[in-house]
């Protein structure tokens, strides 16, 4: 409070001078008032950072403290995001690549089972190629068999009509032997 008796001694000292001093007309400077003033804003501003001055500190402090927040949080919310696109492309540069070899694989597999197909295409074709080659020779084979029995027969008949005599088996045996030695085969009729 030594301050306080300062200031009630130099207001009392301004008094004194101001009483002392004669009005000249025009503008006059109060020394007394300036220094009421003074004092006035001296008191105030004592009293607003007493009372004022720690709440309104703390609401400041507080919301700079909000504003670095959230500034922190944006940059790590841009952080975060510029981390997870490119998280996002090497996945999705994963899932293509992935995605190409299924389908190479794939490809490669299905080209495998159609040669594979073809290839047992082509072996069944040849397997009935050669059975219905040896078919074809065995029903010829039958068929010449057929044909020279029934030349047989008819040269037989033939014959006797010619000669008119009745043959028997032996003599039909030895006439068709005979024919088919002369025609170019050696098996004897049976």
């Amino acid at each position: 409070m030594p301050l306080l008796s300062v200031v009630g001694a130099a207001a009392h000292a301004v008094v004194r001078l101001t009483a002392d001093a004669t009005p000249t007309g025009g503008l006059t400077i109060n020394l007394f008032w300036i220094i009421v003033s003074a004092l006035n804003f001296v008191v105030f501003f004592a009293l607003f950072r007493a009372f004022g001055s720690g709440p309104l500190t703390r609401m400041l402090n507080d919301r700079r403290e909000r504003i670095a927040q959230g500034l922190a949080d944006a940059d790590q919310a841009r952080k975060d995001r510029e981390a997870s696109v490119a998280e996002r492309q090497a996945t999705l540069v994963d899932a293509r690549r992935e995605a190409k070899e299924i389908i190479d694989r794939a490809q490669k597999v299905a080209q495998e089972i159609r040669d594979a197909d073809i290839a047992a295409t082509r072996e069944e074709l040849e397997r009935l190629r050669v059975r219905a080659a040896a078919e074809i020779e065995a029903e010829k084979q039958k068929a010449m068999l057929d044909l020279r029995g029934e030349v047989a027969n008819l040269a037989l008949s033939a014959a006797g009509q010619v000669v008119g005599e009745t043959m028997s088996d032996a003599r039909q045996r030895r006439l068709v032997d005979e024919f088919l030695a002369k025609a170019g085969t050696s098996e004897p009729a049976k």
